[in-house]
């Protein structure tokens, strides 16, 4: 669902268990959604207990095995076919990113959300674990005692899996009607033409502007590789929705992908041409002026759409400092970040690029701006980058 706007625990810790839940007949004649089944794989006995709880309390999932390795987690998964399965990273015998690819195989449809706590090395798996087709990924408090008091780890938690098993269930229903293409990992929805809405001024933009969340490392990639004669004029500004640790190692990834700069931008230092800056985790990263000249301005200040770094807060301050010589460019991710910033960038006489829902992992933040009339373009992802390109050149849009 896309809202624009702005089990009882086992008896033994060791147990391994399934929880079969008993499907109640409504009054009403009305429809019954299927519950989502989800399967949980972690070494971690307290940590199965926790997160079975938690699954067990929701009305619309359901909680088919908590399982302690990856190998038991690929000789039941078709016998109890989940929609989604949480896994750890670290575990004896097959860890996380080994199974993944191999789950993968067998359910080509499957959504694998890893789960791993903020450490270096978790974070480059993770961010390996997206390129090997894991949708997403949610970063886990240390320790059990900050596990079970987080708020933000269990929604953030379910927010992805609903969000993530709308998005492939309104997909299925698609590719009924529409032609399939073919990619690494098996069948997809064929992307949709480009279509453009709102008019676009004149003028070659001075600055790009990214925002992103579910999906947003990958789609990342494929447009910071294909944009260099872009980055080579104009600065680029990404807000990625992820915490701190991993967006340090996704500025290394974004600088090894385009071949220029890239690093997570520090406070107060000037924006230049020929560089990437990266919000990073736990801040928001707005635009300022200095004796003229756009700077960086970095802020731990409240969360904006449950978000901090919020795409808003970037869009908005840059409206304020480059106004009509934006380029807006929103690609996938959940909820509505970036609408508001984007209605701001237009109101400025700037220009507002999003990613198109066929090629997007979730399209909730493109999809509120197209809906809001606020793009000059709804583009699928390997149509994006040259359009940018030739824009920045002069080409027109």
């Amino acid at each position: 669902m896309r809202v624009c706007a702005a089990a009882a625990s086992p008896a033994g810790d060791e147990q391994e268990y399934a929880i079969m839940n008993v499907a109640v007949v409504p009054a009403s004649s009305a429809p019954v959604r299927e519950p989502i089944r989800v399967m949980l794989v972690d070494d971690a006995a307290v940590v199965r207990r926790l997160v079975a709880s938690w699954v067990g309390a929701q009305p619309d999932m359901q909680l088919v095995a908590a399982l302690a390795g990856g190998r038991d987690a690929l000789e039941q998964l078709e016998q109890l076919d989940p929609d989604v399965v949480i896994l750890d990273i670290a575990m004896p015998n097959i860890d996380g990113l080994a199974v993944l690819p191999r789950l993968l195989q067998k359910k080509r449809n499957l959504i694998v959300l890893m789960v791993s706590t903020l450490t270096r090395r978790n974070a480059e798996i993770s961010l390996r674990a997206l390129v090997l087709g894991a949708a997403d990924y949610v970063a886990k408090p240390e320790g059990s005692g900050e596990l079970a008091s987080s708020e933000l780890f269990r929604s953030e938690l379910f927010e992805k899996i609903r969000a993530l098993a709308a998005r492939r269930n309104s997909m299925s229903s698609a590719s009924r009607h529409r032609p399939l293409a073919h990619t690494r990992y098996g069948t997809k929805i064929a992307e949709s033409p480009p279509r453009t809405w709102r008019a676009v001024q004149p003028g070659s933009p001075r600055v790009l502007l990214i925002g992103s969340s579910t999906g947003g490392p990958q789609a990342l990639n494929t447009v910071l590789g294909a944009i260099g004669p872009v980055i080579d004029k104009a600065p680029v500004l990404i807000a990625q929705h992820m915490p701190p640790t991993f967006t340090t190692v996704l500025a290394e990834h974004l600088a090894r992908t385009s071949g220029r700069p890239a690093a997570e931008a520090k406070d107060g230092e000037p924006i230049r041409a020929g560089r990437i800056y990266i919000a990073p985790g736990g801040f928001h990263l707005r635009v300022g002026r200095r004796k003229g000249d756009p700077v960086i301005v970095l802020d731990d200040g409240p969360r904006i759409n449950s978000c901090r770094p919020a795409v808003d807060a970037l869009f908005s301050s840059a409206a304020a400092v480059w106004g009509p010589w934006s380029l807006g460019l929103v690609l996938t991710g959940m909820g509505s970040d970036g609408s508001a910033g984007a209605a701001q960038l237009v109101g400025a006489g700037g220009r507002v690029f999003v990613q198109d829902e066929a090629s997007s992992v979730v399209w909730g933040m493109p999809g509120c701006i197209a809906q809001a009339g606020l793009a000059s373009a709804v583009l699928p992802l390997s149509q994006i980058a040259p359009r940018v390109v030739r824009l920045f050149a002069g080409g027109g849009a």
